[in-house]
């Protein structure tokens, strides 16, 4: 059994401020757009508060109709902002109550180059249970597998092609912005039952998982039952302040004690994977690395980070995940039981999708990569084969 967790980083459509080359760019507009809604969800509206909305809705260059070219404000009922015919603007809701809206990252289509390296990376992987990462909907997942997989799986000779994912699943999880963690398995390996996690919420009211940690019953050819844990923990994208940390720190938490419920009914295959956004090191996943028997697949005597060129003075071993694959930059996983552990015969990582960077050129890549935007993903696709 081949297993392995790719942040796709959205199959077809995906936050419009991402194709910005500056990062510093999009980082602000998204830090702004949670910003305000932050300020909406108050159930009344201070002065200094409207005040910051107006602040942010010019920072984010809305027009008269509340849109601007990366976000905008989505009005279901009453108002929020009035702009006088005499010039200005003002905030007219004075709490909650008062309208039904929000603000909204803008979507623009993925680069067709990148949507087709994303396909040949998951043909190359071949893994029988993947864990997809920032899928849009189950939809387009299963679009995905059907048109575009199946496109690039004719690039290679008859004899060499593998076999489609006939089960595709995703659960709709808490992110507004649709980017959900799902499950693609091919003939054999079967999703049996399966449990959301959205509803778990910290003491605070609010939900824990950002967009969800659900549960899947895969069932082996040999019968024998892996339970599947896809996670994207809160990223640190747009500031790793208190609040952040915090909301990682709880996933950590009730993701172990998620496991440990499934230990206590008698389950010996688990498995939790995908993108926890954190270093092995960091305080927020010790909760799940530290305080429980999982076992890191990066840290097997079998797993291989691949070609990893570096300069001299770069003394990264090559496990990073994201980005050029520095050690600094691991935050993908792939954690196992000790059951699973005790049986894997092969592990490592596979970056051929990813930007190799330049002087030197870290890995090889596909031919059709040949600019920065075409990029399967930043993200490196962790795997194990297991007996």
């Amino acid at each position: 059994m081949k297993i392995a967790a790719f942040n796709v980083e959205n199959l077809f459509d995906r936050a419009k401020a991402f194709n910005e080359d500056n990062s510093a760019t999009a980082q602000d507009i998204i830090q702004s757009v949670t910003e305000l809604n932050s300020i909406f969800e108050e159930t009344n509206y201070s002065a200094a508060q409207k005040a910051r909305i107006l602040e942010l809705v010019a920072a984010l260059n809305f027009n008269r109709f509340n849109e601007g070219p990366f976000a905008r404000i989505r009005k279901i009922r009453g108002r929020i902002i009035r702009r006088p015919r005499a010039g200005g603007i003002e905030v007219v809701a004075d709490g909650r109550g008062d309208w039904i809206g929000w603000a909204e990252l803008k979507t623009a289509p993925v680069n067709e180059i990148a949507i087709l390296n994303t396909g040949r990376v998951i043909r190359d992987v071949n893994a029988d249970i993947l864990a997809v990462i920032e899928a849009e909907d189950r939809v387009s997942l299963k679009k995905f597998s059907e048109f575009i997989f199946d496109k690039v799986v004719g690039e290679l000779p008859p004899n060499q092609r593998p076999q489609p994912y006939t089960s595709v699943m995703v659960i709709d999880g808490n992110d507004d912005r649709g980017i959900d963690v799902g499950l693609m398995t091919k003939p054999g390996f079967n999703i049996g039952l399966m449990q959301s996690h959205i509803h778990d919420l910290k003491p605070d009211g609010k939900p824990i998982y950002s967009r969800d940690c659900p549960e899947y019953a895969v069932t082996t050819p040999t019968d024998e039952v892996v339970w599947v844990l896809p996670n994207h923990f809160k990223s640190k994208f747009g500031g790793n302040d208190a609040a952040s940390v915090a909301k990682r720190t709880a996933q950590a938490e009730q993701t172990a004690n998620i496991y440990r419920r499934l230990r206590q009914d008698g389950q010996d295959n688990i498995i939790v994977l995908g993108d926890l956004n954190d270093t092995p090191d960091s305080a927020p996943l010790q909760p799940l690395l530290a305080d429980t028997d999982l076992q890191d697949v990066s840290n097997h005597p079998n797993f291989q980070v691949g070609e990893f060129n570096v300069p001299a003075n770069n003394p990264s071993r090559g496990i990073g995940t994201f980005g050029l694959g520095n050690d600094n930059n691991k935050i993908d996983y792939l954690l196992l039981s000790p059951a699973l552990f005790g049986r894997v015969t092969a592990a490592g990582l596979f970056r051929k999708g990813a930007w190799p960077g330049v002087q030197p050129r870290r890995w090889q890549v596909y031919e059709q990569l040949t600019k920065k935007v075409h990029v399967a993903s930043d993200h490196h696709v962790i795997w194990a084969e297991i007996d």
